[in-house]
């Protein structure tokens, strides 16, 4: 398991994993992960000789969290940015962290239901 949790997928591979590809030719979208890299400092996946990305588990926790606040949400830049930041200096700030539990609850929500799925095959 220490393996999974270090292994480095590269630029392509992630917006694939995410589902950042053209529609129609399912080609990455590679350039919006790193314009991504320019608006949010909570991302910094490791840059090799040549500018090659590679992003760690961490990085691609916050890649899907960045990809469901701005394609799913339909949040701003500038929101999203706060969500991240956890900046909250109105009431109505709040309503972003509700925002970023929603994540996480869908989340927990597909992991149990995998492990469930495993439980169920087990029995049966």
């Amino acid at each position: 398991m220490s393996e999974k949790k270090n292994k480095l997928i590269n630029i392509s591979e992630l917006a694939i994993k995410i589902g950042l590809t053209k529609p129609n030719s399912k080609k990455p979208l590679t350039h919006t992960l790193r314009f991504w890299e320019t608006k949010f400092k909570q991302l910094k996946p490791t840059i090799l000789s040549g500018g090659r990305r590679y992003y760690a588990l961490r990085d691609i926790e916050i890649v899907k969290m960045i990809y469901f606040l701005l394609k799913v949400k339909g949040m701003t830049i500038n929101g999203a940015k706060k969500v991240m930041n956890n900046n909250i200096k109105h009431l109505d700030d709040i309503k972003s962290l509700s925002i970023k539990t929603e994540y996480y609850k869908k989340i927990i929500k597909i992991k149990s239901n995998k492990i469930l799925n495993r439980i169920k095959k087990l029995n049966g």
